[in-house]
């Protein structure tokens, strides 16, 4: 039998594991973006996609059950996180919070103990980072929420929440491209569009990207 020469089979080290036959997961922790803008800085031929997740990130390889020398060299390179970064474009969003628009406002600002004017202006003060895309097409969780805003998922998901919603979820402060279930506190709603097919691009937020909240 011949020596291989289209990769090596994964014994996955810790931290790495196939999600079918041409996915890895790699656990990269708090320094996601910086290992992404990494990956992809390098332009690897034998990865077809990098997609961030939280605290991971999934390469889809173009050969099944093989990584080259080549993407075992980049997962294992180091990193200097103040020169890695990801060049994502900012966005402003304007938002309507409060009202009809952001149901849950008032009670989220009295358990963070301000009224809902403070409770807009810092939620609006931050420049936040798309950390990755999730739940549905387009769906931004944005990492930078003030621990004080933070709040745990509802205890009762809502079976409808308007597209343009933004809420907040643990950590995170998104905004629900498309109308349909979810469990974040809704705090507002935005007309813009954040996900759509026909466009060249159809998400409106990338990882990487900035985004500042913008009251009406």
């Amino acid at each position: 039998m011949g020596k291989q020469t289209t990769g090596q089979p994964i014994v996955a080290p810790a931290g790495w594991r196939w999600v079918g036959e041409r996915g890895l997961r790699i656990e990269t922790g708090t320094i996601t973006l910086v290992r992404y803008a990494s990956l992809l800085s390098m332009n690897l031929p034998d990865v077809e996609d990098i997609i961030p997740a939280d605290g991971s990130l999934l390469l889809i390889l173009r050969r099944a059950a093989r990584v080259s020398p080549e993407v075992r060299a980049a997962l294992s390179a180091p990193l200097d996180i103040a020169q890695t970064a990801v060049k994502g474009k900012r966005h402003e969003i304007v938002v309507d919070y409060g009202g009809a628009a952001g149901p849950d406002l008032p009670a989220l600002a009295k358990r963070a103990g301000m009224s809902a004017a403070a409770y807009i202006d810092c939620h609006a003060a931050r420049e936040y980072t798309v950390a990755f895309l999730g739940f549905q097409p387009g769906f931004p969780y944005l990492q930078g929420l003030p621990p004080t805003l933070q709040a745990a998922r509802r205890a009762s998901p809502r079976q409808q929440v308007a597209a343009g919603s933004v809420a907040i979820g643990g950590p995170y402060t998104g905004i629900y491209p498309a109308g349909g279930p979810g469990g974040w506190h809704v705090i507002g709603r935005t007309d813009a569009v954040l996900f759509d097919p026909d466009r060249p691009a159809p998400a409106l937020l990338m990882p990487g990207d900035r985004v500042r909240f913008v009251p009406t």
